[in-house]
């Protein structure tokens, strides 16, 4: 029995097509990744998938609920932790649904006559189906799991407090919660471990382990995606049309690099035949012309006075000429094999600039309070060529010990200071390096320094290209934000790059360029990351653990 089905979705923007012809079947107990490059219609085909955007062809049938979460956590102002995940859970909507029935219902039963009795009939109808959903969605128990979950993820006891309020770590295992709390037929995840630690990922992935339902999850996690996935649906950025490999994430891969072979071989098979029957003809239809004009000249009847012998040769100039006309006919004939199209790649280099002093940055007895949480004491020196990986738990302190490390907090206690000569390269976890209201191309421009021409084209070997540098920032996606901050990386010639989770709403071969790009990277390097694989490849000569405000260095 299948939860959900898609048939022949087809989504345009406009002259763009961003999914063609999609086909997807999702069973109970099916674990469905979605991956491609950024931009290529995976977070579109779940706003499909859950009935927010109506495709231009082809159908979508859903049995049971289907819950999307969006992979930005979407905080309203004014909405308190316990409404967020009552509003991401389905809850909020299904208590509004069944409280309008059950109002409709009532108005009905006042007015009741034999003219309104099929209207009554209508009205208890719909009153039973919102209140099965709300049912089925666990709306009766959702304040005392909350609660209970709350504690056990170190949330706030009081889901009453904001949202907006919360640290950027809590307000991660906010929405994991909303995940964990759910109870959709069809789960619909978009980058789900974004910014979580490795304890929320792993409280992550055992509950995915456990759905009885059906799950499509979009994530550029490769750990993630090889604990989770039953099956790989991947989405090609050419034509826009989507396959489902089976196995789990490193079959995929497996099997993804065998068909660009497979398609590599056949191509090149193809046009060598091609080729060579073309130039067979011409080489044919060459001889023939040059033995024609040959037979057919004075000096040839001269030399050759025999009438039958001048025949035989102009025949045999006849005969190259229909040998040439066969090879052609051949090689139309040919079942055309299309060229692959060669992928599109970041082609990330960072070029450090000159040489900072011995001692980069340095913290003593620092001390940072930020409310009931506090940072220290803290004594730490950054050398030149330092390659740090910092990791912890969410609301630990990695952020707040980067910030003052570069002086961007004030120290409540203690001293800190960058050292000469230090360029800082920053991607922050926020993405917050541009205005978001203004438009990207202006905003790069007054960071980076560049000439119009300059930033166009460096922002275009990012993949913006010009539809993109007119746009405001705030309307670009996190992926497309992201990339926007490398380029700038790139540009400034930093000799202290500090990402804090970097690979954070990138695609998979985009990340797997960083990864390369920041191992030829001669300069420091400071890395807050949850990527487990970036975190296992990443080459570092020091390694810090923050916890509960204390820095250890393993």
């Amino acid at each position: 029995m299948s939860l959900l089905t898609a048939r022949g979705v087809s989504v345009a923007y406009g002259a763009l097509t961003v999914l063609h012809e999609v086909d997807l079947v999702v069973a109970p107990g099916d674990r469905v990744a979605v991956v491609g490059p950024n931009g290529v219609g995976k977070s579109t085909l779940l706003k499909v998938l859950a009935g927010l955007v109506r495709p231009d062809a082809g159908t979508v049938t859903a049995i049971g609920t289907v819950g999307y979460l969006p992979q930005e956590r979407d905080l309203r102002d004014g909405e308190t932790a316990g409404q967020y995940l009552a509003r991401r859970t389905g809850v909020a909507g299904a208590e509004r649904a069944m409280l309008a029935a059950s109002d409709r219902l009532a108005s009905d039963r006042l007015a009741a006559s034999d003219r309104l009795a099929a209207a009554g009939t209508q009205a208890e109808d719909a009153y039973a189906a919102a209140l099965d959903r709300y049912l089925a969605l666990g709306g009766p128990d959702l304040e005392v799991r909350a609660a209970e979950l709350a504690a056990s993820l170190g949330l706030p006891g009081d889901l009453d407090r904001r949202a907006t309020g919360l640290s950027g770590g809590q307000a991660a295992r906010l929405a994991l919660a909303a995940v964990l709390l759910a109870r959709f037929d069809v789960l619909l995840l978009d980058e789900p471990t974004n910014d979580l630690d490795l304890t929320g990922l792993g409280l992550l992935e055992g509950h995915l382990a456990g759905l009885r339902g059906g799950l499509v999850v979009v994530s550029h996690d490769r750990a993630f995606l090889e604990r989770t996935a039953g099956s790989v649906l991947h989405i090609d950025p050419h034509t826009r049309q989507a396959r489902l490999y089976g196995g789990g994430y490193l079959s995929y891969r497996a099997e993804l690099d065998r068909d660009r072979t497979r398609a590599a071989e056949a191509y090149e098979t193809y046009a060598a035949t091609r080729d060579d029957l073309i130039e067979r003809a011409r080489r044919q239809k060459e001889w023939s012309r040059s033995g024609e004009r040959a037979a057919k000249s004075a000096a040839a009847r001269r030399k050759e006075p025999d009438k039958t012998i001048r025949r035989y040769r102009a025949e045999s100039a006849q005969a190259g000429g229909a040998r040439a006309a066969a090879a052609l006919r051949a090689a139309e004939r040919l079942d055309p094999v299309a060229e692959p199209r060669k992928e599109w790649e970041l082609r990330l280099r960072f070029g450090a600039a000159e040489r900072s002093g011995e001692v980069v940055a340095v913290l003593s007895q620092a001390v940072v309070r930020r409310g009931q949480f506090t940072l220290g004491p803290v004594s730490l020196q950054v050398s030149w060529g330092d390659r740090m990986l910092i990791s912890g738990d969410n609301g630990a302190g990695k952020t707040t010990l980067l910030q003052a490390l570069l002086g961007r907090v004030p120290l409540d206690a203690g001293r800190g200071w960058l050292g000469a000569s230090v360029r800082v390269g920053e991607i922050d976890q926020g993405r917050l390096t541009f205005d978001p209201q203004a438009r990207l191309l202006e905003a790069f421009r007054a960071e980076s320094g560049l000439v119009e021409a300059d930033a166009r084209t460096l922002l275009a070997k990012f993949g913006l290209g010009a539809d993109d540098v007119g746009r405001a920032i705030i309307s670009l996606s996190p992926g497309e934000r992201t990339r926007a901050d490398l380029a700038l990386l790139m540009h400034s010639g930093a000799n202290l790059l500090v990402l804090d989770e970097p690979t954070n709403h990138l695609d998979l071969p985009a990340i797997e360029q960083l990864e390369q790009a920041l191992d030829q990277y001669d300069g420091t390097l400071l890395v807050v990351t949850h990527d487990r694989v970036l975190a296992e490849n990443l080459r570092v000569t020091r390694i810090l653990t923050v916890r509960a405000g204390s820095v250890i260095e393993n």
